[in-house]
């Protein structure tokens, strides 16, 4: 974090000037960390409205992009909603990473309700003027990219309620905003699997992208090279709504016969692996075990599985997921067992991949023995 260019109190200001409130709906689904979710109404329980509004709540604001109807019924039933106010500290650790100063240009990808463009119009001084018409700038520094027309429509209003208008561009968020380019940072809102070139493309050298990287459930850091090249490193954990395009559709497990064996020794951090097996794991395999009961774990990408209980390992599907995490536990161990500070990731116009300790050694070659000539 450039701690001096983007110092805490620039933050804190621009929470003040754009608070939160504004841009969450009277009505609403409310999911505290660590707790239950529940509807909340400003008209009938303000109160509590104003609680989970700040507080580490994550606030639906979106289900099935618009299909479904948000009530108190309908949010109760959904996994991931297709819009949603994230976690506010969340938010804040993101906004510390992208390092935003005055005058910086922007790039956002996902307006969502409005809120991070509004802090991000504040942070760069694109300030059209607040509710008593007392703020000036230069207009347009923020470009703020929404697919969806309805969702743009609210946020827009959202943040002329607030006093801000960044410029918002419906549109599909992976091309950017070529006619607003270049930006000095960009800062996107929804789980990304692949880093559309478009966005280190639209940044000049030596600019940040923060991002949700999806295959890892990290946020990634990114600063782009004078070869245009982005490389940076992973922080915070984080789930965020895929980015539309990159929707990733269940095809649903493979059925085989199962194959089951007992388990191998000395590999008992692949129950509950440390961050950074699990980031390998979940970029090298497609996912990471997740415990479901003491000595007992599930792996799966979808598509095949593997399942550890009472000693032994039963694997069904196409891939002997266990089997590949067990070789990548194994060359974990050989390389020091790594953690996230010796993880990377570059992104070129021609690939992108998680590397170790330096871009020339990717991931895939030293855990896998994949990828041999990158």
């Amino acid at each position: 974090m450039e701690s001096e260019r983007f110092p805490c109190v620039a933050l804190a200001d621009a929470l003040v000037r754009v608070p939160r409130h504004r841009f969450v709906p009277a009505r609403a689904w409310a999911l505290p960390r660590g707790g239950a979710g529940h509807w909340i109404d400003r008209g009938a329980a303000p109160g509590a409205w104003w609680d989970a509004v700040y507080s580490e709540t994550v606030i639906y604001t979106q289900l099935d992009d618009g299909r479904t109807a948000l009530t108190a019924e309908s949010a109760a039933r959904t996994y991931a909603p297709t819009s949603s106010a994230s976690n506010p500290l969340l938010v804040l650790t993101f906004l510390r990473l992208l390092g935003p100063g005055p005058g910086d240009r922007v790039l956002e990808i996902g307006t969502g309700t409005g809120w991070t463009a509004g802090l991000l119009c504040d942070l760069t001084g694109d300030l059209t003027g607040d509710l008593t018409g007392d703020l000036t700038g230069d207009g347009e520094r923020v470009t703020t990219v929404e697919i969806d027309p309805a969702l743009a429509v609210a946020a827009e209003a959202n943040l002329h309620a607030a006093g801000r208008a960044p410029r918002v561009v419906v549109g599909e968020g992976e091309k950017g905003c070529p006619e607003a380019a270049p930006f000095d940072r960009v800062h996107v809102t929804c789980g990304v699997a692949d880093v559309p070139y478009a966005w280190v493309a639209q940044t000049r050298p030596g600019g940040v992208i923060v991002l949700p990287h999806a295959p890892t459930m990290r946020l990634l850091r990114l600063t782009v090279g004078e070869d245009g090249t982005a490389t940076g490193r992973f922080h915070d954990a984080c789930s965020f709504t895929p980015l539309r395009s990159q929707r990733r559709r269940a095809g649903g497990i493979v059925h085989t016969p199962p194959r089951e064996r007992e388990l191998n020794g000395g590999r008992a951090a692949l129950i509950d692996p440390p961050a950074g097996l699990r980031l390998l794991c979940d970029a090298l395999i497609g996912d990471s075990p997740w415990p479901t009961e003491p000595g007992c774990a599930l792996l799966s990408d979808g598509v095949s599985k593997a399942v550890v209980a009472g000693g032994r390992v039963t694997q069904s599907g196409p891939r002997d997921l266990w089997d590949e995490a067990e070789a990548i536990h194994d060359a974990w161990r050989a390389e020091g067992g790594p953690g996230l500070d010796r993880l990377g990731f570059t992104v070129t116009a021609d690939r992108q991949y998680v590397w170790l300790d330096d871009p020339s050694a990717p991931a895939a070659r030293v855990f896998t023995g994949r990828g041999k000539g990158l």
